[in-house]
Order: C-alpha cells, then sequence, then structure tokens
C-alpha cells in the first residue's frame, strides 16, 4: 500500500512582500518545519493586502492540501485583516476570543494597557483556538485545518514551536546531495533511470555556472534513507563510469 503522504499550502500576506520592501523568510521557515513533521509544502501564493484575495487563496489552499498556513495581517493595525479574511472564507463571524484578551491585558498592562488597537488581535474567527506566542503576546489562530501565523519571522517561529507535535503527519522527508562538475543534459538520461530504480524517490537537478564552466548539484529526497543512500551510491557509479569526480555534500 502506498504511503500517505501529508500537505500543506501557505499563503504569504503583505503589500510590503509584494511591493520588495520585505524579503520573505518565511516561507523557507515553514518548509523545513513542515519537512520535520512529516507533511509537503506543496504551493505557496503571495497575496496583496485585499480580502478578496486572501479569501480565494485561502478557499484553495485549504481544499486542495491537508492543512493551510497564512502569515502576515494578524497585527493591530487597520490594513491587518487576514482574521476578516479567513473568517469571511469560512463562513464565520469575526469574534473576540477572551483567551486572547486576557493574554493581551496581561502583556500590555505594563506597556500602556490593552488599547482598542490592541484589542484587534484577540479578534479570531468565531470557533478558532489559539497558537501560543511566548515572543509578544498575541497569539496565532488555528481553526479547522487552517493556521494563522504572525509575518514577523521570529515570531512566527515560536508559534510554529507551539505547533510542533500537534499536526497529524507521515515520516520526515530525507535528503542528501552530490555535486559534479557536468551539464545536466549530458546525464538527464542517468537521472532519470536512478529516479526509476527507487519508488517515492525524486532527484533535484539545480545547475549552476562557476569559475568559467559548467555544474550541477544533484539532491535525492525520500522519506527512507535506504534509498536515499542506494540512489546516491548509484548516481555516483554512473557518474565515476564516464570519468567525473563527485563532490559528496555538493559544489
Amino acid at each position: 500500500m502506498d504511503e500517505r503522504i501529508w500537505t500543506a499550502g501557505l499563503v504569504v500576506i503583505g503589500d510590503e512582500i509584494l511591493s520588495g520592501r520585505t524579503q520573505d523568510r518565511n516561507v523557507a521557515q515553514l518548509a523545513t518545519w513542515l519537512n520535520a513533521q512529516g507533511i509537503r509544502l506543496g504551493e505557496v501564493r503571495v497575496v496583496a493586502d485585499r480580502q478578496e484575495a486572501i479569501v480565494e487563496a485561502v478557499n484553495t489552499l485549504r481544499t486542495r492540501y491537508d492543512y493551510c498556513f497564512t502569515t502576515g495581517g494578524i497585527g493591530p493595525t487597520h490594513d491587518d485583516i487576514s482574521v476578516d479574511a479567513v473568517a469571511a472564507a469560512l463562513g464565520v463571524d469575526v469574534v473576540i476570543h477572551p483567551e486572547a484578551r486576557a493574554i493581551l491585558e496581561g502583556y500590555y498592562a505594563s506597556r500602556g494597557g490593552l488599547t482598542d488597537m490592541r484589542l484587534r488581535m484577540a479578534r479570531v474567527p468565531a470557533g478558532a483556538e489559539l497558537i501560543s506566542n511566548r515572543m509578544s503576546g498575541a497569539p496565532g489562530i488555528r481553526i479547522g485545518n487552517v493556521f494563522m501565523l504572525a509575518g514577523v519571522p521570529h515570531i512566527a517561529a515560536g508559534m510554529l514551536d507551539a505547533l510542533t507535535g500537534q499536526l497529524e503527519g507521515g515520516r520526515p522527508l530525507l535528503a542528501r546531495t552530490i555535486g559534479c562538475w557536468v551539464a545536466e543534459s549530458e546525464i538527464a538520461e542517468l537521472l532519470a533511470k536512478v529516479e526509476r530504480s527507487r519508488q517515492g524517490v525524486t532527484i533535484g537537478s539545480y545547475p549552476f555556472f562557476r569559475e568559467g564552466r559548467t555544474g550541477a548539484n544533484f539532491v535525492i529526497r525520500s522519506t527512507s534513507q535506504e534509498d536515499v543512500d542506494a540512489c546516491i551510491a548509484e548516481l555516483t557509479a554512473g557518474l565515476e563510469a564516464q570519468g567525473r569526480e563527485v563532490v559528496d555534500g555538493g559544489i
């Protein structure tokens, strides 16, 4: 029986990402964390701070994948509209979460108190649970298979820590890399042959041009360490049979 593969999609929300003012770091961070949970990141969408764009992206990814994550738009300012958008996508109201309110009241007790704007961070789609945030008080939000994280990477990282081990997933995806000074087109047949030799193995080929010549790194991925190692050995042997030097770990 084929192994169950768990998947996730990500909606990155924010005009600042699309304008280039802010460089997103959450995609790599989330992908790495998901892999450790045995979940594959299958798709990423970057959308503006517009409710209809967020609704469309969330509704597509939450139905296409096992899990849908969002980053950004859950802060205290007027353009933080992710809660409203996700509530609209799910067809529920927006409510003040009593536990979130209590957390914020405690956090801001010595920081000027809980203002109306700060209270916005206690708003959630009706029926939602909270994701703990030890970094800045304001919690993340979990409703159904949708997980709403902060846009600030170190705060999002804390929320992912709180979710570690909480999501159902499969076996983590393992990987090894080798490099070779060769044009990938010259060994395309060898790559395909090695990939076909083991079910569930994928080989990523990443060409580069350095020092006036062409090379490529090859990343072998599988949930089975045995299959990864076997494919590394087979690919290495095939390259060396052509008189090429192989660099373990990549070039």
